[in-house]
Parts: C-alpha cells; sequence; structure tokens
C-alpha cells in the first residue's frame, strides 16, 4: 500500500528540501519505491535532482483537470526515485484553488489515480514554505505530516503552529487520514549547545515522532543541490550521506515501507 508523506514547514530555509531529496534517494536505495512530488512553485527539489524547469511540466494542469497526475512523472537518475516537477506556473494555483469547489481535496482527488496504482511505495511532498493552500491541500492529501525542523531558537514555536492546523483540518473533515508522523531535526550544530537543547527539548514534547537520526549542518549538504546531485551522488562518504542513509533506514522501517 502506498503511503504518502507532506513535508512541511511554514518557516523557510529549514532543510526541508534537502531532506525531502535526500530521504526520497535514501529510500530509493533501499529499494522502495519513491515519488517525489515537487509542489513548491520555487522548484528546488526540481533543480536538485538535476532537472529543469518546463513550462506546463507540474501538478498545474493536473489540478485543473486538464491533464492526468502520472503523465507528469519523469525518472531521475537515482534508480527507483521519479519525480513530478514543478515549475513557476504552479504560483497561480495559490489563489485559483480558493476559488473552486472542494478546495482543499483538489491534490488529493489528483493524485488518488497514481496512488491507487501502486506504482510507488512511498510518495514525499515538497510544500511550499508557507501554510497556503497548496500546503493545505499537501497535508488534506497525506497519510503523514514529515516536519522537517531546524535545530534553532524558534524551533518550537514553528512547530506548535503547523500541529495546530493538523488538528484544524482534521476538524473540518479534510484530513481525516492525516497523522503527525514524524519530526526530523535538521542543521544540527554538535559544537553548540543550543542544538543540542533544542533537540531534548522537541523529544520532551513529541517522544515517539523525534526520528533518533539527526541530520547535521554541512558544507556537502548545501553544495549538493547546485550542483543537481543527491548527497549520495555529490558526496557519498560525507557525514550528510552517513545521515540521510541512517534517516532513511530509520523511516522506512517506522513506516513499513520494506
Amino acid at each position: 500500500m502506498t503511503k504518502v508523506f507532506a513535508i512541511a514547514n511554514q518557516k523557510g530555509g529549514v532543510g526541508k528540501t534537502t531532506t525531502t531529496v535526500n530521504l526520497g534517494a535514501g529510500l530509493a536505495r533501499l529499494g522502495v519505491p519513491t515519488l517525489i512530488v515537487d509542489l513548491d512553485a520555487q522548484a528546488n527539489a526540481t533543480s536538485a535532482l538535476g532537472l529543469e524547469k518546463t513550462p506546463g511540466r507540474s501538478l498545474y494542469p493536473v489540478l485543473h483537470g486538464e491533464a492526468a497526475a502520472a503523465d507528469m512523472v519523469v525518472t531521475t537518475s537515482t534508480k527507483g526515485l521519479s519525480l513530478i516537477p514543478s515549475e513557476v506556473d504552479l504560483a497561480a494555483v495559490e489563489s485559483e484553488l480558493a476559488q473552486g469547489e472542494n478546495y482543499l481535496g483538489r491534490l488529493r482527488a489528483a493524485l488518488a489515480p497514481l496512488i491507487d496504482s501502486g506504482a510507488h511505495k512511498a510518495v514525499l511532498i515538497d510544500c511550499p514554505p508557507a501554510l497556503g493552500m497548496l500546503s493545505m491541500n499537501a497535508l488534506a492529501a497525506s497519510d503523514h505530516l514529515v516536519v522537517a525542523l531546524q535545530t534553532e531558537y524558534l524551533a518550537m514555536e514553528g512547530l506548535g503552529q503547523i500541529v495546530g492546523v493538523v488538528e484544524q483540518l482534521k476538524a473540518a473533515g479534510a484530513g481525516d487520514r492525516l497523522t503527525l508522523g514524524a519530526i526530523i531535526m535538521t542543521m544540527f550544530d554538535g559544537r553548540t549547545n543550543l542544538s543540542k537543547q533544542v533537540v531534548d527539548e522537541v523529544r520532551k514534547h513529541f517522544p515517539d515522532k523525534v526520528m533518533d537520526t539527526v541530520i547535521p549542518r554541512t558544507v556537502r549538504l548545501s553544495e549538493a543541490p547546485s550542483h543537481g546531485k543527491t548527497i549520495f551522488q555529490y558526496d557519498a562518504q560525507s557525514p550528510g550521506a552517513k545521515a540521510y542513509a541512517a534517516l532513511a533506514k530509520e523511516f522506512a522501517a517506522k513506516f513499513g515501507l520494506k
């Protein structure tokens, strides 16, 4: 059975897309057929996987009923990892969705045939860095919310906000399957007490949600997307690659993907 994960944080620059791309690649390397859905008009996941933004190649026409989601799927250079890319037109969807019927369920309906096909074991949706209409649609379409959370001072404040949105969606009947699935701590700096304190604090509040694997802040992880490569392709022996490999194993075990 395919499981759908919305990887989200309303704050930008927290390692969300880096996590989506490298967790997806890590799962594919474990033999888990994985699809990444780039739902951000900035198309950072698309370029991080070495693909160009192409007009008409996004979920924009799919959400308007003019194409099927399966028609937008492209292969990547990582075996077992596919992508629905994004491009700038997707930015217009934010306002357009709000004007239509079933405005919170459009993405769920659009992806349903692709999910039901069973072609992928895991679908990772890379959400925009805002709790707008696209992010709400992603949450409503998902089984689990995965929060990428940087180990910085204001992390808990943002976490409380996004967890509150999950409850609001469930109350509205739009995210009946949705749970807070996992919290991934990113940009961890082992040299500072602050990073350790933030991890400890989040674990205290969400003991069964925080993944054991913590993603370090490294230059190689920052460099890889500009080369259109996953961290495994860019530097397979780096601490970042080892961390995402460990995270993928832990993630696959936690959600029964293997």
